[in-house]
């Protein structure tokens, strides 16, 4: 149950020059909130800009009741929200999601992502671990510039590779180009991924393996209400509505169930 929280900044850190991850005191989110659920920020108290943001749950301190969240200074709202101080209150909506990671009837998980994409996928492979499962992720990035969070993956798989577009660190090449050959070698059970990644529902679907994909809309609300997330639905399920919108049947997906 999503719930309105005015959550203190406790810490707050500039992992790139336009990446910041922010760590807020929110309790009661903590304690509901999923892998693949996100959160609706308000910028500002000002009417300008007036919409919320929509930001992926990065990392869930259940211990602390600490929420973290890793965002991408694109414009004016963000910017805002970048300069926000350690102390002051960030006025959230959360955990929102019907549509979460489902990984308890699989051992061999596969998670793959790319660049601001990898983001929703720490939580689930930090419980996925935890959880006993087999974990081998995969992350791919246009440069080494690009790189984030390796370490943190690195921590909570049992597998890591890390791939740049244009070989200037770890692996050259695409991410799902080494995930075929683990899925080649049958060391793949799921896969689970941050989209939309056209490709990477074809080979899930040719190869017949469980395929779960977070999609990343814009989203004026966050609670349906707004319309503006919707995604159009595949022919499977046959009794499934044209349209399901990403903040409340979403924002994870079973790849065969949407046209990505």
């Amino acid at each position: 149950m999503a719930e309105q929280l005015f959550a203190e900044l406790v810490k707050k850190e500039q992992l790139k020059p336009d990446l910041f991850k922010f760590s807020v005191k929110a309790p009661s989110i903590v304690k509901n909130a999923r892998p693949g659920n996100f959160i609706e920020i308000r910028i500002t108290d000002q009417t300008e800009p007036f919409l919320r943001r929509p930001i992926s749950i990065y990392n869930l301190d259940r211990e602390n009741g600490i929420l973290e969240f890793i965002f991408q200074v694109k414009g004016k709202g963000t910017d805002i929200l970048a300069k926000r101080e350690v102390g002051k209150k960030i006025d959230i909506i959360g955990p929102i999601g019907y549509g979460t990671f489902k990984y308890e009837d699989y051992q061999k998980i596969a998670i793959i992502g790319g660049g601001i994409g990898v983001f929703p996928l720490y939580e689930l492979a930090k419980c996925a671990k935890a959880d006993n499962k087999k974990v081998s992720t995969y992350l791919g990035f246009r440069s080494k510039d690009f790189v984030v969070l390796e370490k943190e993956f690195e921590q909570v798989s049992d597998t890591l590779v890390v791939t740049t577009d244009d070989g200037s660190y770890a692996k050259k090449g695409f991410a799902i180009n080494y995930l075929k050959e683990d899925i080649e070698a049958e060391k793949v059970d799921a896969i689970y991924a941050c989209g939309p990644l056209p490709m990477l529902k074809k080979l899930a679907i040719e190869k017949d393996i469980p395929c779960q994909i977070s999609l990343e809309e814009k989203m004026a609300c966050g609670l349906g209400v707004c319309l503006g997330c919707a995604v159009k639905t595949a022919k499977s399920p046959a009794d499934a509505p044209e349209y399901w919108h990403v903040c409340k049947a979403g924002p994870v997906f079973n790849a065969k169930d949407v046209e990505i």
